[in-house]
């Protein structure tokens, strides 16, 4: 007798995992392109080369497609490893020295955000409208506050910082900067590329981190 639960086998899976790929490969252009108010799951599936059901049964709404489509963004692929276990991200909070931790999180931070902001701009667009996508843009925000305050107490719990700086007031500082909508501000009002954030994500830290905060209690 069947038990009713569908086996798995290593092709199936690889045929799941490319289809998937496809499907967030075309969303991703298309959001970007055309926006996510003109951007339907039939025209995803049209571009994505399957069906329209393949992509409603996979996502269930657009909302949810754009949601995994900027989860995948965020951490470069679809395995099951979350941000703070990616390899930079470890070397950020991990190295021996500032300068390599503020490298690595510069590096990182920059390839982030070619990846994830133009699909973060897209949904901003969404949250008024989208609860899925309101609900998930507070928890993303909240959860690059964290991440950044997480780094900077272990720069300071490991001496790397100048004996006056103020950690909290730095934390306050460059968690907003560490957002995706402050890269789409200086992208569009400053004009810079990512070549240029990533120097100027360096500097800011390395500023921070060795100079006194002579002026964070004025």
């Amino acid at each position: 007798m069947s038990s009713g639960v569908k086996k798995s086998s290593p092709l199936w899976d690889a045929r799941k995992a490319e289809t998937e790929r496809k499907i967030l490969d075309a969303a991703r252009r298309l959001f970007i392109a055309d926006g996510y108010a003109a951007t339907s799951l039939a025209a995803v599936a049209d571009a994505a080369e399957v069906g329209s059901r393949t992509v409603y049964l996979r996502f269930g709404s657009k909302a949810e497609l754009l949601k995994r489509t900027i989860d995948v963004a965020i951490v470069g692929d679809t395995e099951d490893v979350d941000l703070a276990h990616r390899d930079w991200h470890i070397r950020a909070g991990t190295a021996p020295t500032l300068r390599e931790r503020v490298t690595a999180y510069a590096q990182g931070a920059r390839q982030l955000m070619e990846r994830a902001a133009p699909l973060i701009a897209a949904a901003v667009a969404a949250e008024a409208s989208e609860p899925v996508i309101a609900e998930a843009a507070r928890a993303g925000r909240a959860a690059t506050q964290q991440h950044v305050a997480e780094l900077w107490q272990r720069m300071r719990a490991d001496g790397l910082l100048h004996p006056e700086a103020d950690l909290d007031w730095i934390i306050g500082t460059v968690g907003p900067l560490a957002q995706a909508d402050t890269y789409n501000l200086m992208v569009s009002t400053l004009g810079l590329d990512a070549d240029g954030y990533q120097r100027w994500l360096y500097g800011t830290w390395m500023r921070l981190a060795t100079t006194p905060s002579t002026l964070a209690e004025a």
